[in-house]
């Protein structure tokens, strides 16, 4: 239970703060700022990874999670209690944000500005990059150490950076489930489910074939 209760706060606080950024951002006009955005998503991962990486690895993410279980890095019977313990935590920071800006329409959802194609491909690419970057830092199914909270926040904020403007550069299913269940907005939703999970197994072979 504990782990479980690990990935729940983790997730809502990285929902809360990056989310809570977006709408932040826009009814303050603009004070964060696109940069800002980025670097909170990427600097709430970093926190959570030292805060809850040596309890229960600090997945954060179904597509992290799943990618860890292909790979062989984690109990297949887990899989379930952690998805759901992110679903939970995610759609409850949702909920949050949305009873302090009940005005704001999206609550940060994630919509694709170009094509869908567009950002299928992207989001794919960007998931693919993080999993390796994970799978090659951490040790069994757990983000943790001096080094890995630097690293994943850093790609995390690195990809929303440039990705962002495009696709939303969500790399994590729940991060974009949850607004757009309460906020009812469901179009493109598909994307940011697919996209990510099949990038976070396409990484998992090409962390095999890096090893020494």
């Amino acid at each position: 239970m504990n782990k479980l209760l690990s990935e729940l706060l983790g997730t809502f606080t990285l929902v809360f703060a990056g989310t809570g950024a977006i709408v932040i951002n826009d009814v303050s006009g603009g004070v964060i700022g696109h940069a800002g955005i980025a670097l909170t998503f990427g600097l709430v991962v970093m926190a959570m990874i030292y805060t809850f990486g040596e309890v229960s690895g600090a997945h954060l993410n179904p597509a992290v999670t799943l990618g860890f279980a292909v790979a062989g890095r984690f109990e297949w019977k887990n899989v379930p209690g952690y998805v759901l313990a992110q679903i939970i935590g995610a759609v409850v920071a949702s909920g949050v944000v949305h009873w302090l800006f009940p005005a704001h329409e999206k609550l940060g959802a994630t919509f694709p500005a170009g094509s869908a194609m567009q950002s299928v491909v992207l989001e794919l690419i960007l998931t693919a990059i993080l999993m390796l970057v994970i799978l090659r830092i951490s040790t069994g199914a757990k983000e943790k150490g001096i080094t890995a909270g630097i690293a994943i926040g850093g790609v995390i904020a690195l990809e929303a950076m440039f990705a962002g403007p495009i696709c939303g550069a969500s790399m994590n299913p729940v991060r974009s489930l949850a607004p757009a269940l309460v906020s009812g907005h469901l179009e493109h939703l598909w994307i940011y489910l697919a996209a990510p999970t099949l990038g976070a197994l396409l990484a998992v072979p090409l962390a095999k074939m890096t090893n020494e």
